[in-house]
């Protein structure tokens, strides 16, 4: 069935409209109309089974029919703060990650990116994830959107309120300073967490070090250097495994 996004979906009412872009999808790409049945989500995580009541080229209306369960969320709240990689691989990262079932990505610029917030603000780089997101999620099943936030520098991230964990992925070249992802099994799982991800090339021993001075776990994922474009999927597939995500 295919799933569209209404943010201003509310479950009191009868019916809803769907936003211009989405409704366009439905009429002119799918060529859905009056009649149909699909189904529209809030990204809050709340799913209706609805009926097409109205259907113009950019003014789609729903009839909400019935509540239905959307696939379940992870039993924590996981913030991936990722360090912009080059080209399309930071693409690949949110679409994967929203898919995966993360509560939010926050894209950080680093000693190593090959970037700058300016350059990514001039080039509207957070509204294209937050499309790539919303895709991810309509894919997946999810009815939960992922929060895209605004760039910010590493220093600035680290000076934002952090939540019950931070964990931050260092190369194995980081020696004995950082435990095996393995480790954390022995903790409670947090309400919340996020996991820091380098780009291509890896932290600087200065980001690490300023990371841990404020309260980051340094982590790593065992002996071998892997893409940075494979690393956050690999760290957020075993954090759910390790807190039992749902």
């Amino acid at each position: 069935m295919h799933r569209f996004f209404a943010p201003s979906l509310d479950p009191g009412d009868e019916t809803t409209v769907l936003p211009k872009d989405e409704a366009e999808h439905l009429t002119r790409v799918l060529r859905l109309g009056v009649g149909d049945t699909v189904s529209v989500f809030d990204g809050r995580g709340r799913e209706f089974l609805a009926r097409v009541i109205g259907a113009a080229r950019r003014d789609v209306h729903l009839q909400l029919l019935t509540r239905i369960d959307a696939a379940a969320e992870p039993s924590f709240a996981l913030t991936l703060a990722q360090a912009v990689l080059k080209t399309d691989k930071m693409d690949d990262v949110v679409r994967d990650a929203a898919m995966l079932g993360v509560a939010a990505i926050q894209p950080l610029v680093t000693k190593r990116t090959e970037t700058t917030i300016a350059a990514l603000l001039r080039g509207a780089r957070p509204e294209r994830w937050r499309r790539i997101a919303l895709a991810a999620v309509k894919q997946s099943g999810r009815a939960v959107l992922p929060d895209i936030r605004t760039p910010l520098s590493l220093e600035g991230y680290l000076d934002e309120p952090q939540p019950a964990l931070t964990l931050m992925l260092v190369e194995p070249a980081a020696g004995t300073v950082a435990r095996s992802l393995a480790g954390l099994r022995e903790l409670s799982p947090p309400s919340d967490a996020a996991v820091l991800v380098g780009p291509e090339g890896g932290w600087v021993e200065s980001e690490w070090t300023a990371a841990s001075g404020r309260g980051a776990r340094l982590v790593t994922l065992g002996h071998r250097t892997l893409r940075a474009d494979a690393v956050p999927v690999a760290v957020i597939s075993i954090l759910q495994f390790l807190w039992d995500a749902r």
